[in-house]
């Protein structure tokens, strides 16, 4: 198993291997998150799609079925009314990929995890003090 596992070094090297419809969705979530954490730095981490400010923000990946965002349990535990009608695990949501996707919940999310990065960071460096 694994062998014919493609790896990706870049998030549009990624992107770039999907469908054009999957291909649209994707590149507007990255764009979405962006916008929503233009500090953020771009990164593969277990080959899925990383924004990483002051450690982990947020992750996504396509599955058969849906696209799995990834924005920590905590950032799923303060959107939890708004995130109602989408399956999920703790630190997962599933978008499924025949619906339009949640642009605008998902730039709240991403904006919700800079601030707890931030704030995570800043304790950090406290006690370092």
């Amino acid at each position: 198993m694994g062998e014919n596992k493609k790896t990706f070094n870049t998030i549009d090297d990624y992107i770039s291997q999907y469908t054009p419809e999957i291909q649209e969705k994707l590149i507007t979530l990255k764009k979405v998150i962006k916008d929503a954490a233009p500090d953020a730095e771009e990164k593969m981490s277990w080959q899925m799609p990383t924004f990483v400010f002051h450690g982990n923000l947020v992750h996504f990946a396509v599955c058969k079925n849906h696209i799995g965002f990834y924005p920590a349990p905590s950032g799923i535990d303060a959107f939890r009314s708004e995130l109602s009608e989408y399956k999920g695990t703790k630190g997962s949501i599933h978008f499924p990929i025949k619906e339009p996707m949640p642009y605008e919940l998902i730039s709240k999310i991403v904006k919700y995890r800079v601030l707890e990065n931030i704030k995570f960071a800043e304790e950090k460096l406290k006690m370092k003090i």
